[in-house]
């Protein structure tokens, strides 16, 4: 099977880092013209510079806060004034912070709501009518393996990630007559600086050692290791190219096999 992206335009959110990155590395690879999303100018650039051209993409990034849901809107429309439809829209939001659901301000709800659903929301907006002009589109959600089965210790996290989830089907639902696909990526523990942080809080509250939460960890996963952020993307990619045409509104697991339920 050859996946090829050439001709494709790509909006990647979180694009900075980790998964988000190795996604635009990907798809830029394959073909795709990728537009980053993210927060910071300078990472913004250094990432773009790093993108595949060779096939004559042309690569472009949007800086864009999704703590500021109006100010994204905004500089999102701006774009699609100037620059041609988009084809694919990878959904991509750092998660809150780590904590029991019990103990959690209703603010830090609140706020997760808007970074994920909220913003998801404005850019499915702004990019489903040039989809749907052309025949077709990809959105694609970077959630959690907390969508299907809530992880200990990351209440308000696992709380946004079920809502997402259930938006995303509910689109794929209103959208798949128009030949627009909307799935789910949901990876298990993944070799990123947000894995890490999230393990050394939990080493600090339980007064183990690090290397001990991850060995621990890395025993939950019958593949005995965590994923590689490549390995996220080359999920994204076949979810993003014509072979996936008929996969709509799908949870997929990309964790070695630790979910415990099916």
């Amino acid at each position: 099977m050859d996946i090829n992206l050439k001709s494709k335009t790509a909006f990647v959110c979180g694009s900075t880092q980790g998964i988000g990155k190795a996604i635009a590395i990907e798809l830029a690879e394959l073909g795709a013209s990728i537009v980053l999303l993210a927060r910071n100018r300078q990472k913004l650039q250094e990432v773009k510079a790093e993108l595949d051209s060779s096939q004559g993409q042309e690569h472009h990034y949007i800086k864009a806060d999704f703590s500021l849901p109006n100010e994204l809107s905004v500089k999102v429309e701006e774009y699609l004034e100037e620059h041609a439809t988009v084809d694919i829209l990878i959904n991509n939001t750092g998660g809150p912070d780590a904590g029991l659901a019990v103990d959690a301000n209703p603010r830090a709800f609140m706020n997760a709501f808007s970074n994920h659903v909220i913003c998801n929301q404005i850019l499915v907006q702004a990019v489903v009518p040039g989809m749907k002009e052309l025949g077709g589109g990809r959105i694609i959600n970077i959630i959690s393996t907390s969508a299907k089965e809530p992880i200990q210790g990351l209440g308000v996290s696992n709380t946004i990630r079920g809502a997402v989830a259930s938006w995303s089907k509910t689109l794929s639902k209103e959208l798949g007559e128009f030949g627009i696909t909307v799935n789910n990526v949901l990876p298990g523990f993944t070799d990123t600086a947000r894995l890490h942080a999230l393990l050394d809080n939990k080493a600090k509250k339980t007064d183990a050692s690090v290397d001990d939460i991850i060995a621990q960890s890395k025993g939950m996963i019958p593949a005995g290791r965590f994923a590689t952020s490549e390995e996220i993307a080359y999920a994204v990619a076949f979810l993003a190219s014509d072979a996936a045409a008929y996969i709509n509104g799908v949870n997929l697991p990309v964790d070695g096999g630790r979910l415990g339920c099916m």
